[in-house]
């Protein structure tokens, strides 16, 4: 097997689990507030990097790591998993899964966009047209298509989701100035973060009452949107030698959510998701294809 072929392989796990978590989410907030999955999650993911980093032999680097920038870990930790699960999980439990999980894969839309003021980079005509494009598509999902006749089924929900993507935003920027290992820096935002998580609820809500099956969707959220994958598309980009062709797989996790949660949750999947998330993913298209051109012009 090549490494190409095995770069395939992981990228293609990687979607396959990820596509797999909106669904997660809708089930494991069945039995857990959102602050409460959190800390499940958060909780799991943290003994999955561990026990993934004690493989590696690279756990010698968590305490390394953070004697350098301790608060720069503080603010990814805060960002990532604090508020961005706290706010994902709060539009879960709002919305119907297939609009929360469309509206905040609009996230790579937002990016660059946000790159722009923040990190100063070049602000394409690709990217607004891109930006139209999507939110054009946004607007369809959040309206069920009754673009004419709107009424927002839950306000409040579309707003989180959309801040959802602002918070990922935020913590990738902030974490693409990061030069050490990116499982460690990982787990140290996880660690960081989970006494804020587990301090707000105490100060909010109730513990988590466990049960078999609310424990084991935590547990599979911890591991397959937050910890595992993860580390599973980081090797993908580790063994290809086209990392665009293996990123351009990640264009397949909207559609195939789209088809677990009509198959999993028996959630009847509207016309309008359809249209939306098609022009969500045509923005994307847009957006990757500017940035090879203007690639293939600094050539």
């Amino acid at each position: 097997m090549t490494t190409n072929q095995l770069a395939y392989i992981y990228a293609l796990g990687a979607v396959l689990l990820w596509s797999t978590v909106a669904s997660a989410f809708k089930i494991a907030l069945s039995y857990f507030t959102p602050l409460q999955l959190v800390l499940v999650a958060v909780t799991t993911s943290i003994i999955a990097l561990v026990i993934i980093l004690l493989i590696q032999g690279k756990m010698h680097l968590v305490g390394r790591q953070f004697k350098q920038k301790p608060k720069f870990y503080l603010v990814t930790g805060l960002l990532n998993p604090f508020l961005y699960y706290f706010v994902l999980f709060e539009a879960y439990d709002l919305l119907p899964a297939q609009q929360a999980l469309s509206l905040n894969y609009t996230w790579a839309i937002l990016l660059p966009l946000l790159a722009v003021p923040i990190l100063k980079h070049k602000l394409m005509a690709t990217d607004v047209i891109a930006a139209l494009v999507g939110y054009c598509g946004v607007f369809v999902i959040a309206t069920k298509g009754q673009i004419t006749d709107f009424e927002l089924q839950s306000p409040l929900g579309v707003a989180l989701a959309l801040t959802s993507t602002l918070v990922w935003c935020s913590y990738w920027m902030v974490n693409a100035k990061d030069k050490g290992d990116a499982i460690v820096s990982l787990l140290l935002s996880f660690l960081v973060g989970l006494p804020i998580v587990l301090f707000t609820l105490l100060l909010t809500q109730e513990l988590p009452t466990l049960s078999l099956k609310g424990l084991a969707a935590g547990m599979y959220v911890g591991l397959f949107e937050m910890g595992v994958t993860f580390v599973l598309w980081l090797m993908a980009l580790k063994h290809t030698d086209k990392t665009a062709n293996v990123s351009t797989m990640a264009f397949l996790t909207p559609m195939l959510s789209v088809g677990f949660i009509a198959f999993i949750l028996d959630e009847p999947i509207e016309t309008a998701t359809f249209f939306g998330l098609a022009m969500i993913i045509s923005g994307l298209i847009i957006q990757q294809l500017g940035g090879k051109i203007a690639a293939k012009r600094n050539q």
